[in-house]
Parts: C-alpha cells; sequence; structure tokens
C-alpha cells in the first residue's frame, strides 16, 4: 500500500494516536502523517503509506487554510478552550468592518512567537513539559506570512475567520495577537484546517468512513489513496529516457542537459512513472533525492 489517505482528525485525539488507529484499521506495515493538528484541533492530516512516507515530508513547507473560531474577552493558559481562564477583558464595541481592518493588518510577512504550550525544544525538553511545571522560557521569534484573511462571522464575544497561512504558523498566538491589537483577549475555542498545500477538503475520509471502506477490502481502500507524488505539485518536473531513469533510480547522478533551475524537482520516466524527488544543481547535474520503488497509482499529470 503506496500513497497519501487525508484523514479528518477528530477532536479530542492527538495526531499519532489517529494514524495508528488507521494504520490498524488498514493493516499497513509503514505510515507516518505530516503537519500534526493539536487534539482539539479537527480537519486535514495528511496519512502516509508505504513509499510514500519517503515524499510527505515536503508537505511539511506546504501553506494551510483554517477555519477559526475565537471567544473575545477571555484568555487562557493554553490559548484554548482546553485551558484555564487567566485573564478577562472588557471587548470593545467594533464593527464587522473595524474587525474587517483590524485583520487585513496581519496579511503578510511577520515574527511570531510560539507559545508555551507547544511541541518546540528547548534544551532538549518540549515546550509544553516546561509549560505545564509552570515555567516559562524566551522563545525566539519566527517568520511567517499570512496570505489572506477572511472575516466569517461576529457576533457577540464570537469571531470567526478563515486564514491561509504559511508552515510554522501558530494559530493561536494569531488569536491572541488579533484581540491585542483590538485591545482585548482572546483565546481559540475551534480550529479546523480545511486544507493542506494543494490538497482540498472533499478528499477528505472521516475515521468512520475509512473504517467501511476497510471492512470493504483493500481495492476500495486503494481507490482513496492519492499517488505519493501528489504531495508534490509546488516542485517542478523532469522526465527521462528509459536509460537516464534506471540510472536514477540506482542512485546516480545523471548530466542534464536541458535548461532547468537549480532546486528539488519531480522526476518521471517514460509512460509518466513516477521515479521520485531530484535536485539539479547549478552544474548541471540532477542527483536523485529520494527514490520511489513501489506500485503506480494514478501519476500526477506532468
Amino acid at each position: 500500500m503506496d500513497g497519501l489517505l487525508l484523514l479528518n482528525k477528530p477532536a479530542g485525539i492527538s495526531s499519532n494516536r489517529a494514524l495508528q488507529t488507521v494504520k490498524r484499521l488498514l493493516n499497513a506495515k509503514k505510515a507516518g502523517h505530516t503537519g500534526s493538528l493539536d487534539p482539539a484541533a479537527t480537519g486535514m492530516l495528511p496519512l502516509c503509506f508505504g513509499e510514500a512516507t519517503k515524499v510527505c515530508a515536503y508537505l511539511l513547507d506546504a501553506d494551510k487554510v483554517y477555519r477559526v473560531t475565537a471567544r473575545l474577552g477571555v484568555a487562557t493558559d493554553t490559548a484554548d478552550a482546553d485551558g484555564k481562564p487567566i485573564a478577562t477583558a472588557e471587548v470593545p464595541s467594533l464593527s464587522a468592518e473595524d474587525w474587517d481592518v483590524i485583520l487585513q493588518g496581519f496579511v503578510g510577512e511577520s515574527e511570531q512567537i510560539p507559545p508555551m504550550y507547544s511541541a518546540l525544544k528547548k534544551d532538549g525538553k518540549r515546550l509544553y513539559e516546561l509549560a505545564r511545571k509552570g515555567e516559562t522560557v524566551e522563545r525566539e521569534p519566527r517568520p511567517i506570512r499570512i496570505h489572506e484573511i477572511r472575516l466569517l462571522e461576529l457576533a457577540g464575544t464570537r469571531l470567526v475567520f478563515r486564514v491561509h497561512c504559511s508552515k510554522g504558523t501558530y494559530v493561536r498566538t494569531l488569536v491572541e495577537d488579533i484581540a491585542r491589537r483590538a485591545g482585548t483577549v482572546a483565546h481559540t475555542t475551534r480550529l479546523h484546517r480545511e486544507s493542506v498545500g494543494p490538497f482540498q477538503a472533499a478528499d477528505m475520509l472521516d475515521i468512520g468512513a475509512v473504517e467501511s471502506l476497510a471492512e470493504g477490502g483493500l481495492a476500495g481502500i486503494e481507490d482513496r489513496l492519492l499517488a505519493p507524488d501528489a504531495a508534490l505539485q509546488a516542485l517542478p518536473a523532469v522526465k527521462l529516457d528509459k536509460e537516464a531513469g534506471q540510472r536514477f533510480t540506482d542512485g546516480q547522478a545523471i548530466r542534464w542537459s536541458e535548461r532547468s533551475a537549480p532546486g528539488l524537482t519531480r522526476v518521471y520516466a517514460p509512460a509518466d512513472r513516477f521515479l521520485g524527488v531530484g535536485e539539479v544543481s547549478g552544474d548541471g547535474q540532477l542527483a536523485p533525492r529520494r527514490v520511489f520503488r513501489g506500485k503506480q497509482k494514478n501519476p500526477v499529470d506532468i
């Protein structure tokens, strides 16, 4: 079984527990996930099986889209609904237009300080482990980019918006920063990831649907798996002839005469058979970085 499955992760379980549940249902030997979601969060969690585990790492750099619900006027220690209230503040009487102006002020590149309740490490320890002990340590700001943000609903202390953001963006922190700019405090009450990179919500399956497909046999599951190169659509593609393709899969660098910018690329053999990920160097060499040896399933059109 080689491919990707887009799971609609339910609330209340970790990303790893969701992966292990699906792995057991599919009786898969090799599996991984990319782009972890907090236990309270729901939505798209790309799961990688078999040879696809080699390419799913590239989804870590993919943009994401979230639907976010915030509670204004109350801050919690974890910045979400699972935490304990630590501060309250009056919610200013602002119109939807006023809130939209505030939201648009976050579009573009900026730096964000990661929250203490995160999986980042400091001196070998997860920040959330330190936070649970009541410790706070200095965190370096990290560059992020907000591509688009749109107000969806404003009702009393309830604020709902959709945000398209870069990797490394902590939405819980974004909610706090938005509230601070409006002159109040807030926390995230619901976070739903609608898309990761090129993948869309319509392709997601919930755990119940996966269970039903698994009961029908392997064929039904394979029909819903995406080809491994579907994770790489942001990369340019090159096609090799049979001889060069064999050298590539044998781990050999190839002299690449065609004009191509240096960097990572999808590599295909004749008949659009996906071979893996290569890297073009400045001197015209195409070197293998990840070689795919699994069964082909509907390779992405190049």
